[in-house]
């Protein structure tokens, strides 16, 4: 397939895009662009939250990852489920009942104005570094497959992507959203199955055959229970998906933003549920995808690509599709599930950058009517380019594995949210609200120290004072934190805030 193919392909695609976005973007006005007249059907909802919440970071990342680390992903998918049943019937009737067009407007009510930036700023850090994970995966596929042989540099790719995603969200903003996410959910499940079926052809393998086989068996261990001090335990990773999920989807405003465009709190439960449902197959069809790569590349003598002259995991997918030798139609529909997956996730992002700090920041529905549509524009505009930014600065930082980075992240991020939610909901107490900032922070600090130097701990009790020989023996000999870091940063942000109690209101 040649890049003039794959330009046009991107083309008529957005084109679909901005079709869908004229029609709902006619009204442009600030109760349509964060919430969509609060008319979204649940189910077109559910639909679209399954692309978003894939994106291209599993479209293309959790395939690569599943030689390195089997399908132990799963043990974490199902801890995604019980956080989404805890954001049903725990978080959603708090944001109905309030009424809020930010989550974080709940810290207000019941914190103060300190806790409630606090909390946006969390959110818009998180969702920023993100966001700009997934369109830095869409980008460099893009960079290598099609803008290289133009001689196009990064910085201009990026520029592209983001500017197409502004065409079609400035109008309508959520209620385009629901619509495009939608039609980007179809577009990535096509896409596996596509991969899937012809991959299957070339190997000579019926699907059933291929479940059973031996080959598969080397991949699909799911469940890590012998070694306590991994970072793969099937406790730790099933408490992370858990604590993941919490975080960021039920106190995230990018993806609470879409539930909050349902019409009552019954249908945002009925999404809620029925996705997360769906979403524990998808995942584990992306997976078997994964092990159907490696089996091809092994036959084909397919290696991974080369990034910054290290092996990229990620690329791996790409690779088979677009030069593998299976044909046009998996080079046609691999890009439209691409495209699909990365920018379902970062347009709504862009979408929800803008809300939060329109509304939390800039407080915009306090502003006279006729500044309000002015206003949101201009942060739109302005989010846009932060992304372009950041994407451009984590190329240049970045050779770790996508979905890894940004769950590693996340520990950081949401943990001080995970913390003053927690705190308000299972307490009553107040706090000094003004000192909540500094209690965040020092959790952060603590989670990072804890992370990066606790690892070592096991050595210097063993008399091991040569850090250097000591990085040498076996990574069983010494605890290693994985996802559990996002709750244990949620419980110091929790005791800290039991600390700045006010003993009388």
């Amino acid at each position: 397939m040649q890049p003039i193919h794959i330009l046009l392909l991107i083309a008529g695609y957005f084109g679909v895009l901005i079709l869908i976005s004229y029609f709902t973007g006619k009204d442009d006005s600030n109760e349509t662009f964060f919430k969509a007249s609060r008319k979204s059907p649940w189910y077109v909802v559910a639909f679209g939250m399954i692309g978003a919440s894939l994106s291209g970071v599993t479209f293309i990342s959790v395939p690569g990852w599943v030689e390195a680390s089997n399908f132990s992903y799963m043990q974490v998918v199902f801890g995604y489920l019980v956080g989404y049943f805890i954001i049903a019937y725990v978080l959603m009737p708090i944001y109905y009942r309030l009424n809020v067009t930010s989550i974080y407007q709940y810290l207000e009510d019941r914190f103060g104005v300190v806790s409630y930036k606090t909390g946006a700023f969390f959110f818009l850090i998180s969702r920023i570094l993100g966001a700009s994970f997934r369109l830095y995966l869409v980008a460099i596929v893009l960079q290598r497959y099609v803008f290289d042989a133009y001689e196009i540099h990064f910085a201009v790719t990026v520029t592209l992507s983001v500017i197409l995603i502004w065409l079609y969200t400035f109008r309508g903003g959520i209620k385009t959203i629901v619509w495009t996410d939608t039609l980007q959910t179809l577009f990535m499940l096509v896409a596996v199955g596509v991969a899937i079926y012809l991959i299957l052809g070339d190997l000579d393998l019926s699907f059933g055959e291929f479940f059973n086989s031996d080959t598969l068996k080397e991949y699909s261990q799911i469940w890590f229970t012998d070694d306590v001090m991994a970072k793969n335990y099937f406790v730790k990773s099933f408490l992370g998906g858990l604590f993941i999920a919490v975080c960021m989807t039920g106190l995230d405003q990018d993806m609470m933003q879409k539930n909050l465009t349902c019409k009552s709190l019954g249908d945002a439960q009925k999404n809620m549920v029925s996705f997360s449902v769906v979403l524990i197959v998808v995942n584990f069809v992306f997976l078997l995808l994964g092990a159907l790569i490696y089996m091809y590349a092994a036959k084909h003598s397919i290696d991974v690509p080369l990034m910054n002259e290290k092996p990229k995991t990620d690329l791996l997918f790409p690779e088979v599709a677009l030069k593998g030798g299976l044909g046009l139609s998996l080079a046609i529909v691999f890009l439209l599930g691409l495209i699909a997956a990365a920018y379902s996730s970062a347009d709504s992002a862009l979408t929800s950058l803008t809300t939060s700090f329109s509304v939390d920041f800039l407080g915009i529905e306090k502003k006279p009517e006729h500044t309000q549509k002015r206003t949101r524009q201009f942060v739109h505009v302005g989010m846009s380019v932060v992304l372009i930014v950041v994407v451009i600065i984590f190329k240049l930082l970045n050779n770790d594995n996508v979905i890894n980075s940004i769950l590693v992240i996340a520990g950081y991020t949401y943990g001080p949210l995970l913390g003053l939610f927690a705190f308000g909901i299972f307490t009553k107490y107040k706090v000094i609200d003004k000192h909540v900032w500094i209690v965040t922070l020092v959790s952060i600090c603590l989670t990072y120290v804890l992370a990066n130097f606790g690892t070592y701990y096991v050595y210097f009790t063993e008399d091991v004072t040569n850090l250097v020989e000591a990085t040498k023996l076996s990574s069983k000999m010494y605890y290693q934190f994985g996802y559990e870091l996002l709750p244990i940063n949620g419980l110091l942000t929790f005791i800290g805030l039991i600390c700045i109690r006010r003993q009388h209101d």
